[in-house]
């Protein structure tokens, strides 16, 4: 899995680190604070390692982190991606553990060719994904052909290859334990399950013995049955690294917490998870985590300068920031009202 990681004028990132991370790790920060920049960085990068030399792809790891840079964030130049300002240069830095490292930089001018300084990591078989706040399911067509077919933005490379993932048939055979639980748990939540039919050529949301469409199926029915689908069809292994943009989206609070329940088992049998939210039910049922589970969660915060830094870990209480402070100033107010 990641070991750490080093991001420098990166859009709104002015400067992030992360060391000894976790198998969960958790991204805390107002709107426009770079949330998603971090993620989709480390996911870029990490990614176009594992696609890199793949079945037919004669590409190289340069080739694919090119294109995986420039589909991912969508601009017209890599060196938009570039924190603005005089002399500013992008530079990543991602370490496994297992030692090997990459690391790469580039300018404003930057097109379409990124400089590679190092890179010796060592060959993934496992894959990562991106799961973002937006519902997939049931606009995987338009997804497809809008950055396959026609290759126009709109739709990320995350969501792209996610597409991707989702498409492979469900396996049979034995799965790991910890997969097979955490998949009777998912579908458990919605009392269902999604499937491809294969005869509709469509996704549908089955109860029992009957079909629905999947446009009746509710959002988060449809973002549970995502991460249900990618563990049936073995996308997702023991190493694999998930990165999840707002897991609370169209969430009730007793899903969050029980989707939770399932991403701490899933990190205790080998994957790895980066979380970004805005959320208190999350912070707080993975404190709840770190300290049952006796498992460290780094936690990374922002301040005003977009400097990224390693606050705290859960185990030692909740980290100092708005969307803790908010919940207490409710709270607060709640309690100084009922004495009036």
């Amino acid at each position: 899995m990641i070991k750490e990681f080093r991001l420098k004028d990166y859009g709104p990132i002015a400067e992030a680190q992360g060391q000894a991370l976790g198998n969960i790790n958790l991204i805390l920060g107002e709107n426009s604070t770079g949330k998603t920049f971090l993620l989709k960085a480390l996911y870029s990068a990490i990614r176009s390692h594992e696609e890199a030399g793949k079945g037919n792809d004669n590409r190289d790891f340069s080739e694919v982190l090119n294109d995986k840079l420039y589909w991912t964030f969508q601009v017209d130049k890599l060196g938009d991606i570039v924190t603005k300002g005089e002399g500013r240069r992008l530079s990543t830095s991602i370490s496994l553990n297992d030692n090997s490292s990459l690391v790469f930089d580039f300018g404003k001018d930057t097109t379409k060719k990124v400089t590679l300084n190092h890179n010796n990591l060592t060959q993934r078989d496992s894959n990562s994904v991106f799961l973002p706040p937006k519902e997939v399911l049931s606009l995987m067509n338009v997804i497809d052909k809008s950055a396959n077919h026609d290759k126009v933005f709109g739709f990320d490379a995350t969501y792209a290859d996610l597409v991707a993932a989702l498409r492979l048939p469900t396996q049979k055979g034995r799965n790991h334990d910890a997969f097979v639980s955490s998949r009777k748990q998912l579908e458990d939540m919605f009392f269902g399950k999604v499937e491809f039919d294969q005869s509709r050529n469509e996704w549908v949301y089955k109860k029992g013995n009957t079909k629905f469409s999947i446009m009746a199926a509710a959002e988060g029915v449809k973002k549970i049955a995502i991460l249900d689908t990618l563990l049936g069809n073995r996308y997702l292994n023991k190493d694999s690294i998930v990165f999840i943009d707002e897991p609370e989206s169209a969430l009730h609070p007793t899903a969050i917490v029980k989707l939770l329940d399932i991403v701490a088992v899933l990190a205790q049998a080998g994957i790895q998870f980066f979380l970004a939210t805005h959320s208190y039910y999350v912070i707080k049922k993975l404190a709840l985590i770190a300290n049952q589970k006796q498992m460290p969660i780094p936690t990374f915060m922002a301040n005003s300068d977009g400097i990224w830094s390693q606050s705290c870990l859960l185990n030692d209480g909740l980290p100092e920031n708005e969307i803790i402070n908010e919940s207490i100033r409710l709270f607060e107010g709640e309690f100084e009202g009922s004495f009036r």
